[in-house]
């Protein structure tokens, strides 16, 4: 799924090659993918792309004071086209297209979606926070309202619930999710099952060192990096994250599992849990 990191690489690239440009026409090929009806996507047709921005895992393409919002979800992406077929995108259950924009050289943005779970989103509204997702989004991690302080009182209010959870969670801090989530707390040496509210205060700074840092060098590494180079670029570039079975680099210990019903995650043992793996409940079940 495209975390911050990505979601802002793809706002970088897709404003310099939008902004200034006409949009001609969207064509709508997956039509479970609009959850909008007014403005109808119509609307679109003859704007002028001002920008393009991020909230969270929101990409938000503002046209004329509308603005087109798509969250990618697990399995969408998107892909630019220097020239765009001759023919419109119609529905069809053997592509993965969901849509595609249509500029003024002809040129297009295609949107898609990988796989038989559809869960690919776009609205077409006046303001994003009309999106329900956009507007219940917490604080950016990498803005300057993210300080300290504001993650000590996230991680009080949350109480004991989880870490792992409590920084996937968009209504608590926007932009994090599974992948990245890992990443950071492997970074700040801690658990995954660790307590929001059990943390120091050497701890929190850790902890709020590891946000900023993590999300921030990933940034760095995808500017200036097209779409189709981003994916590569993340997969390379994780500690523990989709890599287990494999030597932990900082320490050499094996990265370790823990599955769930529709996801998983991966930590190393003796730098977050003091060598004691964690109890992998799924897989305790298919053993018995």
């Amino acid at each position: 799924m495209p975390e911050l990191p990505e979601v802002e690489a793809l706002a970088q690239d897709l404003s310099s090659r939008l902004v200034d440009r006409a949009i001609t026409r969207v064509d709508l090929a997956a039509f479970s993918a609009l959850k909008t009806y007014d403005p109808p996507l119509q609307a679109l047709h003859g704007t002028l792309v001002e920008s393009v921005t991020r909230h969270g895992k929101f990409l938000d393409i503002n046209a004329s004071g509308l603005h087109l919002v798509m969250h990618l979800a697990r399995a969408g992406w998107v892909r630019w086209r220097d020239e765009a077929p001759a023919l419109p995108a119609r529905p069809s259950s053997k592509s993965p297209l969901a849509a595609r924009v249509v500029i003024d050289d002809e040129a297009s943005l295609d949107i898609t979606e990988a796989g038989t779970k559809k869960s690919l989103a776009l609205y077409v509204v006046h303001d994003p926070a009309d999106v329900e997702g956009v507007a219940r989004l917490g604080p950016d991690p990498l803005s300057e309202e993210f300080t300290e302080q504001v993650l000590a009182e996230i991680l009080a209010a949350e109480g004991r619930k989880q870490l792992k959870g409590v920084l996937r969670h968009q209504g608590t801090i926007a932009g994090i999710g599974n992948a990245y989530s890992d990443e950071i707390l492997h970074a700040a040496r801690m658990s995954p099952f660790k307590p929001a509210d059990g943390l120091d205060e050497a701890e929190l700074a850790t902890l709020y060192a590891a946000i900023r840092t993590c999300l921030g060098d990933a940034v760095e590494r995808s500017r200036g990096l097209a779409a189709s180079e981003l994916k590569g670029e993340k997969k390379t570039n994780m500690a523990v994250h989709g890599r287990t079975g494999k030597p932990c680099p900082v320490c050499g210990d094996t990265v370790r599992e823990v599955s769930f019903a529709d996801s998983s995650l991966q930590y190393c043992a003796t730098c977050q849990t003091g060598g004691k793996p964690l109890a992998d409940r799924r897989m305790s079940k298919l053993l018995k």
